[in-house]
């Protein structure tokens, strides 16, 4: 089904009516409103539209409405110049035939509102509430109408009220006239009515005053492209090869699409500027609930409302502390107890760095001015700022930078792709020789059952190669404060799916080898009866800004290893792509290693924002939806595509908190829940399909809400390929109606939808990209 577009036209101006409360005179006002126009506008045509009443759920549902209502106002616009009044029923929060609110099922059309008032007792609150439940979704109330009543007078309040509230004109009318006994007396009293109050000057007045917002919004979506070419500094953009018209113009966005300027309507006067575009970035990794969610949007209005902003030293607000409790709760890590706040994953990073070294330091006894490193994987990236630069090889992000000094070494690794219709673990050709060859699977899952791979020789072969590569790092004198890694996907780097099992691998190697990173003997040494929260050889950072929070199918991407970190990030999902926020999660002994007498041992970062309020009210509620829909079955749809038929049916109501503790890895703290559910919103039909285009794709993976695909490039991969450029454009292109919205790491194709994308639209983008890769 195609998604609904936003209602702008350049000849036909779209008004959507909308009451304070029942029995508020919408009728009488669109009707005096229709009437107006035919004595202002001779020319144009006026078309009004009432369709549905009020009620429960009804067989249409909201999506097919707003379809049907889009439809019928394209074929008025193809009749030239006019006006087309559209009338919701009851109040604001009346219910739609679905259930929903009107407020929130009309919200995609995004057409400019204009509020019929209360002139009744009660009613400057009633049409003040009104105005703010629509201006709160986003809606643009253009004007307040309401009866001139002599005896509460509210008009007189409300238009002061809303003249100082954004400049929305109030206008009034005489009410309508006693109802007549006779049906030929009141039709002949109501017209003579409508007649007087269209022609009144108030009237005209506010009709010169929409015409006039619709052409200015027109013209500045028109010349949105060329000014932002000459005023804004792009991200990620070499902005030299970018050219005004593929700029894409966002109105407003709500689910999974953007509404954007359609280029080919500048051109034609009965087409709709703005066209519905699948945000296919997931609004670059953040967007999990959809744009626009009402949830979110009202947790971040009550928040703001509540606190605005408060600082957080030495203070807690209800927020911070509730969304730091649900963490701990829910990542279910036994190693983790403490929750540090900042605003996003790059700096959530480098306060997790800073965390890391220090406890190596203080632990081994190193002094402060001695060069630490991190070990890492090779193509990771961790953020922008200057100290999670410096956690990242050399690559087209930092090499350039002028302050960049890359402080690690980074391991090699094999990487997971369904090849020609077969899942293969690819090991480098430089590890060959250590790793040995390639491995096939029959499916994604077996690649993910852990528990059977660590028993067979690739896994002694992983360790093997990563103890001898830390004991040539450790006989040069290099000296590691942290194993820091993207658990299971390398986001940045190119949408790498790395082997599960040789990221388990390597940080069990790294917390059995103290000795190859203590150089005097440690100055509190583990014990064996310490709790399980202590770590060994190095404090284990994840990265989980990318990866973690349903991102991939689980609430922590670490279960998808089965490894508990020491240190984890999150960020992006965490606030359902509304507002910044991160948090960074540590165990006790690495908040212990800053405990000191002297003030300036402290972990001395923040943010004036740091615990922002309103992110972390938004927090709660974007954790709380996603657990809310992975435990009422919303994703069992996508579970139920076939990617786990290779394993035993899993306990699908295993959570973090009832696994049952591992000793496989030595490490009692580590649990195993690396053998639930491995699923992904892209059926696996379509994944092998998309495996076997075999003269286009080099490889394809697809987990969780993410597909990637390797486009084949002869002169090369990696992120200056421009490979997979021309399956971007083709998306661009998109299925006429509606397009994709997608961006490209190199040679790599991504796209992702939201937690809360469905079926249908799924299918439809999978159905482009067969049509591109088949043509």
């Amino acid at each position: 089904m195609a998604p609904t577009s936003s209602i702008l036209w350049r000849n036909l101006r779209v008004h959507q009516i909308y009451g304070a409360n029942t029995d508020v005179g919408k009728t009488v006002f669109t009707t005096i409103l229709c009437n107006a126009v035919a004595k202002r506008y001779k020319r144009d045509q006026t078309f009004f539209l009432k369709p549905v009443s009020t009620g429960l759920a009804q067989e249409s549902d909201s999506w097919s409405l707003l379809s049907a209502i889009s439809e019928h106002i394209a074929r008025r616009a193809e009749h030239g110049p006019g006006w087309l009044f559209l009338e919701t029923a009851g109040g604001v929060h009346s219910p739609g035939p679905s259930g929903t609110t009107q407020a929130d099922l009309y919200t995609p059309l995004r057409a400019p509102v204009v509020l019929v008032g209360d002139a009744k007792l009660g009613g400057i609150s009633q049409t003040i509430a009104a105005f703010e439940a629509l201006k709160i979704r986003g809606h643009d109330i253009e004007a307040v109408l309401l009866f001139r009543d002599l005896e509460y007078k509210n008009y007189v309040y409300l238009r002061d009220y809303f003249q100082t509230r954004g400049h929305v004109p109030v206008e009034t009318v005489s009410p309508p006239p006693a109802q007549c006994e006779d049906d030929s007396s009141e039709t002949a009293s109501m017209l003579s009515y409508y007649d007087s109050a269209s022609s009144e000057d108030g009237m005209a007045g506010i009709l010169h005053a929409l015409d006039q917002r619709a052409k200015d919004r027109i013209a500045r979506l028109d010349s949105m492209r060329d000014k932002a070419s000459n005023t804004i500094w792009y991200p990620f953009t070499q902005q030299k090869l970018l050219t005004p018209d593929r700029i894409s113009v966002i109105d407003s966005a709500h689910g999974d699409y953007f509404q954007v300027l359609d280029s080919e309507s500048q051109s034609s006067s009965n087409r709709p500027l703005l066209k519905p575009a699948f945000d296919g970035s997931a609004s670059w990794w953040t967007q999990g609930l959809g744009h626009a969610n009402p949830q979110l949007t009202l947790a971040a209005a009550y928040a703001a409302g509540r606190y605005g902003h408060v600082m957080f030293a030495e203070a807690i607000h209800e927020p911070a502390l509730a969304l730091a409790e649900l963490l701990l709760k829910e990542l279910g890590n036994p190693r983790l107890s403490r929750v540090f706040y900042s605003d996003n994953g790059s700096t959530g990073c480098e306060v997790a760095v800073k965390m890391g070294l220090r406890a190596a330091r203080t632990r081994y006894g190193w002094a402060p001015g001695e060069r630490l490193e991190i070990l890492g994987l090779k193509g990771s990236y961790h953020g922008d700022t200057m100290g999670a630069m410096d956690c990242s090889q050399p690559c087209a992000f930092n090499e350039k930078v002028e302050w960049y000094d890359g402080k690690g070494f980074w391991f090699d690794y094999p990487t997971v792709q369904c090849t020609n219709g077969k899942w293969t673990v690819a090991v480098p050709d430089a590890l060959r020789n250590d790793l040995g060859d390639s491995t096939q699977f029959a499916s994604l899952s077996s690649v993910f059952d852990l528990d059977s791979r660590t028993r067979d020789g690739q896994f002694e072969g992983y360790k093997r190669y990563i103890s001898e590569t830390l004991e040539q790092l450790h006989d040069q004198g290099r000296r590691f404060g942290a194993l820091m890694l993207e658990p299971v996907v390398l986001g940045a780097g190119g949408m790498l799916l790395v082997d599960p099992l040789f990221q388990r691998a390597l940080v069990e190697v790294v917390r059995a080898s103290s000795h190859l990173f203590e150089t005097t003997a440690p100055s509190s040494p583990p014990t064996s009866d310490e709790h399980a929260s202590s770590w060994s050889g190095l404090p284990v950072i994840f990265d989980e800004v990318f990866t973690g929070l349903y991102r991939l199918g689980r609430f922590s991407a670490a279960s998808l290893l089965g490894v508990n970190p020491d240190i984890s990030v999150h960020a992006k999902l965490l606030t359902g792509g509304l507002v910044p926020l991160c948090a960074t999660v540590a165990s006790e002994p690495i908040f212990a290693a800053f405990a000191s007498d002297d003030k300036s041992d402290a972990l001395l970062h923040g943010h004036s924002y740091t615990a922002h309020a309103v992110g972390c009210q938004v927090a709660l509620e974007s954790l709380s939806e996603m657990q809310s829909l992975d435990a009422r079955g919303a994703w069992d749809w996508a579970k139920a595509n076939g990617w786990s038929a290779a394993q035993t049916p899993p306990d699908t109501t295993m959570t973090a908190a009832s696994v049952i503790n591992s000793s496989s890895s030595g490490d009692s703290s580590d649990v195993n829940y690396s053998k639930g559910l491995v699923w992904s919103i892209w059926s696996r039909d379509f994944v092998e399909n998309v495996s076997q285009k075999m003269d286009k794709v080099s490889g394809v993976w697809a987990l969780g809400s993410v597909l990637a695909i390797s486009m084949r490039d002869e002169k090369g991969s990696g992120y200056k390929s421009n490979a997979a450029v021309s399956l971007r454009t083709a998306l661009h292109k998109g299925a006429g109606s509606w397009n994709a919205h997608t961006r490209v790491l190199g040679n790599v194709f991504y796209v992702m939808g939201g937690q809360k994308t469905d079926k249908e639209t799924v299918e439809e983008l999978q159905a482009l990209i067969l049509d591109f890769l088949d043509s």
